[in-house]
């Protein structure tokens, strides 16, 4: 996928105004059909070009511009003049500044150099017409810095195998947290833009509590503290828990060996929650012999190991 935030940025101002309501397409009481709803709604390239060139330059269009849209002819010329100038601005000096900006803001980190080097590296690929899929699969030159005009390129330096923005030493700083379930959260809830997902699905369980276990993942499949964990992650006084942490604990351990500074280290560096808060140990998650996984069905290994096909992990 190229211009990777063009997406979240551009299409929904390709089409502005009227509409017959309908909040999106959905059924508004009327008996109306919402598909002819949204085949019926009226364009306004002007309105969509003042909003398109806050986006991706910062600024109002000038007086000429607008005229160009304005004045181009029918529809489809005023969305060939509208396009053009979208295509304009995004050959722009201004367009990587507001690109840096918004890749700081999605992923809530910035304003320092430790942290901006990841908003960087997606500015950096956004402007660059590079890959989505890059941002997880990067191996090289993941740190670059950006003093508001120019990219300089960068290696992170906190060791490790590099993924993206996956193994930013930022990130895996500002995120860190008892078993590293912050750093996963910060993934999922950055590039699937929800709340982490339930897996859910599966045969109801009865495992001995209010509820039987609908999970997808065995409920042998997680820790607990009848299978070598010490933290009971198979609590059955709250399954919902567990229904949880099926998918969580399989993803969490790929980001455990960062430590509170963001460096990879040859052993697990985050804490538990326990007395002490000790460092987490494998079978905290997971018992022996379970292998990881973004997804239920989707095996890996280590950070580079991840399908970048799939919608895992970043789920995208």
């Amino acid at each position: 996928m190229k211009r990777i935030s063009i997406l979240l940025l551009v299409v929904a101002t390709t089409a502005c105004g009227g509409g017959g309501g309908g909040g999106g397409g959905g059924d508004d009481g009327s008996g109306s059909d919402p598909g002819d709803i949204l085949s019926n709604r009226e364009f306004d390239y002007n309105a969509a070009l003042r909003i398109a060139a806050l986006r991706l330059t910062g600024e109002i269009p000038s007086t000429q511009e607008i005229n160009t849209v304005a004045q181009a002819g029918d529809l489809a010329a005023q969305k060939t003049a509208y396009e053009t100038l979208l295509t304009d601005y995004m050959n722009r000096p201004t367009f990587a500044r507001q690109m840096f900006l918004f890749w700081r803001d999605t992923f809530k980190m910035g304003e320092t150099a430790e942290f901006d080097t990841a908003a960087a590296l997606a500015a950096q690929l956004t402007v660059g017409n590079g890959a989505y899929t890059n941002l997880f699969t990067q191996s090289t030159g993941n740190c670059p810095t950006f003093d508001g005009t120019t990219f300089t390129a960068a290696e992170c330096g906190n060791g490790g195998q590099q993924a993206g923005v996956l193994s930013n030493p930022g990130a895996m700083k500002l995120f860190f947290s008892n078993f590293g379930f912050r750093r996963v959260k910060w993934v999922q809830e950055t590039f699937d833009c929800l709340k982490f997902p339930v897996e859910l699905g599966g045969a109801p369980v009865d495992v001995g509590g209010a509820a039987p276990y609908t999970g997808q993942w065995p409920f042998t499949s997680i820790a607990g503290k009848s299978n070598g964990g010490r933290v009971d992650f198979q609590d059955v006084s709250s399954v919902i828990c567990a229904q949880c942490h099926q998918s969580i604990n399989h993803i969490a351990p790929l980001f455990a060996q960062y430590d509170m500074n963001g460096a990879f280290q040859n052993q697990i560096a985050v804490p538990t929650p326990l007395d002490g808060a000790p460092l987490a140990m494998a079978s905290d998650y997971l018992p022996s012999g379970e292998g990881l996984g973004w997804r239920y069905g989707v095996p890996v290994t280590d950070l580079t190991s991840q399908p970048a096909t799939r919608r895992s992990p970043p789920a995208v």
